[in-house]
């Protein structure tokens, strides 16, 4: 499938695609809508009834169906195209929160909790991923940097700004479960934009049996032994959001001991995702300009590392400083969104017949994350306590700076794409 001709229009100019854009608005609502509990699904659920441990478990079986349903995007845009994926993920979102909200928790079934807010995770990586999909076979290369950076600042801007705040209002004037309910209506309206509004044509090529179908399935795996830098900007992806979830395991309470209480330790937290989201757009820009490796690599990697251990040791230089914490806080969480990029240079990895199967691997590493940050915490703080988790964190993040390094892009997919080693500083 060949890229649009690059169209001189405002919308083109600011690097959001014109012939998208009900896409990305959809994306913007329906994450929003999908999102809007997860601020305080488990805290309301202990107070109900649950075990902190119950409600891990609970959104353990969640991140599952996260990483299944990222995988599977890439590759059923490719078998089935992406309005049927995010008809799809639509499906499993509606049928997985109806059970949820009007079956198990009514009931306060904790065995009927388990697989419907599970059939719930396979809904918005089927949607939201899938149209990253589209977007990545659909925009000129020149403007794929700037184009996934828009993708990544309303589905954030979604599912963690405006989520969070329309539930802080719904909450309080209707309470937990019509709020609950209230998502679906918020879901409906942006699939209605993204997959109905939105007019712009995805044509797939013909796929004359359910073999060749079954054989796109099965891209999606073999694409690793086939390219391996697939398979290395999965491992870098896994690595971007690792430490968003080691956090909140055992920073606040570190950060308690250093005069930051929890209660501002949160509001930083959401600063934090602010800075993420504004700098969404701003790298998407960046990496188009200075090239998506090196964005990667410097901005990125070897960013979020830096700041991850100042994070560590600027308290107790600064011991109680708000200001330096979240100063430091909002520097990492403009950092984290300097592995944006990745999501246009992955699949220019690959030739057009891949592009879908390198963005499931891109995807599933988006998915996977969701395990590695809390398993690494499982696995070593009891060993090493908050600093050496730091540092761990942030050796991470080193190490992915250097695998970048080998993600270079083929001389046959740099058209229209500056290229990455006229920039190159290592």
């Amino acid at each position: 499938m060949e890229n649009l001709a690059h169209k001189d229009t405002f919308l083109d100019r600011i690097g959001l695609p014109s012939h998208l854009i009900w896409g990305y608005i959809g994306v913007l609502i329906f994450m929003m809508g999908d999102g809007l509990e997860l601020a305080w699904i488990s805290p309301y659920l202990v107070e109900e009834g649950l075990s902190v441990q119950q409600a891990a478990f609970l959104t353990t079986a969640y991140g599952v169906t996260i990483a299944i349903g990222a995988w599977f995007s890439g590759v059923l845009v490719e078998a089935i195209g992406p309005r049927r994926t995010m008809l799809l993920g639509v499906f499993m979102y509606v049928l997985g929160h109806s059970l949820f909200v009007g079956l198990a928790i009514p009931a306060f079934d904790y065995s009927l909790m388990i697989p419907t807010y599970a059939i719930r995770g396979f809904g918005y990586p089927l949607f939201a991923y899938a149209f990253l999909v589209w977007i990545t076979y659909r925009t000129p290369q020149h403007q794929l940097g700037k184009a996934v950076g828009w993708f990544w600042f309303v589905f954030t801007g979604g599912l963690s700004v405006l989520g969070a705040y329309y539930s802080s209002w719904s909450i309080q004037m209707f309470g937990h479960i019509p709020t609950l309910w209230s998502a679906l209506i918020w879901v409906f309206i942006g699939a209605f934009l993204a997959i109905v509004v939105n007019r712009d044509k995805f044509e797939l090529e013909k796929k004359s049996d359910h073999s060749s179908k079954l054989k796109e399935l099965l891209n999606g795996v073999m694409i690793v032994k086939r390219e391996p830098k697939v398979g290395i900007a999965g491992i870098v992806r896994i690595v971007n959001q690792a430490a968003q979830y080691a956090f909140p395991l055992f920073l606040p309470i570190y950060l308690a001991s250093q005069g930051v209480s929890t209660t501002v330790w949160l509001n930083i937290w959401g600063t934090i995702f602010i800075s993420n989201i504004a700098f969404n757009l701003i790298f998407g820009f960046v990496g188009d300009k200075f090239g998506w490796r090196n964005t990667v690599t410097w901005f990125g990697a070897v960013g979020c590392g830096v700041f991850t251990i100042m994070l560590f040791y600027m308290p107790q230089i600064f011991t109680g400083s708000i200001f330096v914490v979240g100063l430091i806080g909002m520097l990492w969480g403009a950092c984290l969104a300097g592995f944006v990029p990745l999501s246009a240079l992955t699949p220019s990895l690959v030739g057009d017949g891949d592009k879908g199967a390198a963005m499931s691997i891109l995807n599933l590493g988006a998915g996977l994350c969701v395990f590695v940050g809390p398993a690494l915490v499982a696995l070593f703080y009891g060993l090493v306590n908050t600093q050496g988790m730091m540092w761990i964190l942030g050796g991470l993040y080193f190490g992915a700076a250097i695998l970048t390094r080998f993600l270079e892009v083929p001389t046959a997919n740099e058209k229209d794409y500056v290229e990455e080693d006229s920039h190159s500083v290592v």
